[in-house]
């Protein structure tokens, strides 16, 4: 029975989902469509229901035409076209007509026109929304559900929970009195029995899979019901695997304090597998400065057994450094810790010695240092130094100094510079 002409309609238990949906033009028109469900229908009979249409926005707007999608929906009138001054309502009508069992999705869209403007321009557009519906097929209650369902790897002692959609696609209510599974590892929940499935309509059920044991386990579920089909089954499956292990890393973290630039210090460390197996497979320093030595990867560690390992920290440059330093194993789990460590130079120590001065009213001496030949030059003695020699502690590695001395009398007059003598500090 098509949606045109009939004067027969059955009744049916239907429920009415309303959404608002919307589309705006510009600010001046906003038509706004409610979504509709149909809910079931048997096929062979119609159903028409209204769908609001609203104006809400500064001007009219003209509907000029409707158009649906999906099978079984159409557009039962009124006649068109539909003038809708601002803020004002109306309904359409659209009828679902199912041809096939099962759930059925579909759109309306309507085609407005509306004049704003400086030249009262005419403008155009579309609004519209979903509507739904489910054909529902003659004859007895038919059960339907998935032929299998995996329950994926659980580790042993734990569990993992799936839903199970179960499906009433024939035309009378089916009562589902029993689930029974056969084998061992699975269980069912989420409905109470005897539970009854509308025509059309569906469930949920809750497969758990809580496994005992390491290895494949395989059940069948059995629905028992007084549909068509009374015995509906389902091939469950799972597999059952040990725990991972994991890694734990000791010292949790590495100090080296300072070592001279170009020389090597070590500190060593263990890895050890908690929980269960694991297979160390790389590792890495994210600071070259920092190696990592002692393993030859991949190894295989049982529970509670360890393995040391050795980090050096070789400084190339002066100043505080630090890395992190990783282990991964194959099931992807790690453990890593923060080695750090300053770089240090070598104290270097410039010895100078003079001649004494041939006049007799001499104090003592004053020392002064330049970075280049032509200065300037700073003195770098704390008070006048009667010796004939000076250690000058100050230096930094890899530079280049110049040195004089000036020779002070017992007025505190000071003479003119010496000769300059050059040193050149090694690195490091």
């Amino acid at each position: 029975m098509d949606c045109l002409g009939s004067s027969l309609r059955r009744a049916y238990h239907l429920f009415l989902l309303v959404l608002p949906f919307s589309i705006s033009a510009a600010g001046q028109v906003s038509l706004s469509v409610q979504s509709v469900s149909f809910g079931g229908v048997q096929i062979g009979s119609s159903l028409i229901l209204p769908m609001a249409v609203s104006n809400n926005g500064k001007s009219s707007a003209t509907i000029s035409q409707v158009n649906t999608s999906g099978v079984g929906f159409s557009f039962a009138g009124p006649n068109l076209p539909i003038t809708l001054a601002p803020q004002q309502s109306t309904n359409i009508s659209v009828c679902f007509n199912p041809q096939t069992t099962g759930a059925v999705n579909g759109s309306v869209m309507i085609l407005y026109s509306a004049y704003w403007g400086g030249h009262n321009t005419n403008h155009s557009g579309t609004a519209g929304a979903p509507v739904t519906g489910t054909g529902i097929g003659t004859g007895p209650g038919y059960l339907s559900a998935p032929a299998n369902m995996n329950l994926g790897s659980v580790t042993v002692g734990g569990s993992q929970t799936q839903l199970l959609a179960v499906s009433n696609t024939g035309a009378s209510n089916v009562t589902i009195s029993a689930a029974t599974v056969g084998g061992s590892g699975f269980t069912v929940s989420g409905i109470n029995f005897p539970y009854t499935l509308l025509a059309g309509g569906s469930t949920n059920l809750s497969v758990t899979f809580s496994p005992t044991t390491s290895g494949t386990d395989n059940a069948t579920l059995t629905l028992t019901s007084n549909a068509s089909d009374s015995s509906a089954s389902i091939l469950l499956s799972g597999s059952g695997t040990l725990a991972s292990g994991s890694v734990a890393l000791t010292p949790g973290s590495m100090s080296f304090g300072n070592v001279t630039i170009g020389t090597i210090q070590s500190q060593n460390g263990s890895l050890t597998a908690n929980g269960g197996s694991v297979t160390l497979s790389s590792m890495s320093s994210n600071n070259s400065a920092f190696n990592i030595g002692g393993l030859t990867l991949p190894v295989t560690l049982a529970a509670g057994q360890s393995v040391p390992f050795t980090v050096t920290f070789s400084p190339t440059a002066a100043g505080t450094t630090s890395a992190t330093i990783n282990f991964f194993t194959s099931n992807s789990t790690s453990a890593s810790e923060i080695a750090t460590g300053s770089g240090a130079t070598t104290q270097h120590i410039v010895e100078l010695s003079w001649s004494p001065s041939t006049s007799s009213s001499i104090t003592g001496y004053n020392i002064y240092r330049a970075a280049t030949a032509s200065g300037p030059f700073s003195k770098i003695n704390a008070g006048v130094d009667a010796s004939l020699s000076y250690s000058d502690n100050t230096v930094q590695s890899g530079q280049t100094y110049y040195y004089a001395t000036t020779a002070v009398d017992m007025s505190g007059v000071e003479s003119s510079y010496s000769n300059q003598v050059q040193a050149v500090v090694p690195f490091p």
